[in-house]
């Protein structure tokens, strides 16, 4: 299949994605707006006030970008293991697979569908996040890229989870016992300089913990670790996750079993 024909496959595919989010907008874009409002109420501005500053920062300039992190991680993993596990429970990945479409052209057109779902939950938390409090982006380039690549790495891992789930209750185990303990523990409402050196060793261990510290880099000019680590360690997911998402296509795993 010719670079042209692949570029109309994943362009379908994107306009697809993106018109079933929009037509249930008020299920996929509100609820994380509504959640993040939420935190900034309960811990950035009430328990927030007892806590002071944090990294020479108010409190609640420290956590909305974490926040705004939080939900763009989310939505997009979520996004696209809900619209793949669909597209195989509904067997319509059936057509999709003998169509002259690469792999590539699928993984890709429902990756960027996630992405894409993932800024536009992120700029309504941003949004929400300038009702509580100011915020003015240090690095604009880092802020931008370090967005894309966090969202396109868990719309892999969604990928990924999609091809190996077999029912609707597989799609919410690695949301629940993965991805949130993850978030929580990556750096959103704290600085890693609080823990103590073990417990500081074990979050390094934590990818969310890198893209939450260099996307506050980006907006605040402050982080826990070095931006270049976060970024050599983002790009080393998205190329191992997509290798990976492009072997299970091709062994046809979850799918042609």
């Amino acid at each position: 299949m010719n670079l042209s024909l692949n570029l109309v496959a994943i362009r379908t595919l994107v306009r697809k994605e993106v018109v079933r989010v929009m037509r249930i907008w008020v299920q996929t874009i509100v609820p994380p707006a509504i959640t993040m409002t939420l935190y900034f109420i309960i811990f950035g501005n009430l328990i927030g006030r007892r806590i002071g500053s944090m990294d020479g920062f108010d409190y609640m300039q420290y956590i909305a970008p974490g926040l705004i992190m939080m939900s763009i991680i989310t939505t997009s993993y979520g996004n696209v293991v809900s619209s793949f596990f669909g597209a195989k429970f509904g067997r319509h990945v059936e057509e999709m697979l003998v169509s002259p479409m690469s792999n590539s052209a699928i993984i890709i057109g429902h990756v960027a569908g996630g992405v894409l779902r993932g800024l536009a939950v992120g700029a309504l938390v941003t949004v929400v996040a300038l009702l509580f409090t100011d915020l003015r982006i240090e690095h604009p380039l880092i802020t931008v890229t370090m967005v894309l690549l966090s969202s396109a790495v868990f719309a892999l891992a969604g990928f990924i989870n999609a091809v190996f789930a077999k029912k609707f209750d597989d799609i919410s185990i690695v949301p629940t016992f993965v991805l949130t303990p993850l978030t929580y523990l990556g750096g959103v409402f704290y600085s890693i300089s609080l823990l103590p050196e073990f417990w500081q060793t074990v979050s390094k261990a934590n990818p969310i913990l890198y893209m939450v510290n260099a996307f506050r880099y980006g907006i605040l000019g402050t982080s826990d670790i070095s931006v270049g680590h976060a970024y050599a360690i983002v790009l080393l997911f998205v190329v191992v996750l997509f290798s990976t998402c492009l072997y299970l296509m091709h062994r046809g795993v979850g799918i042609r079993e």
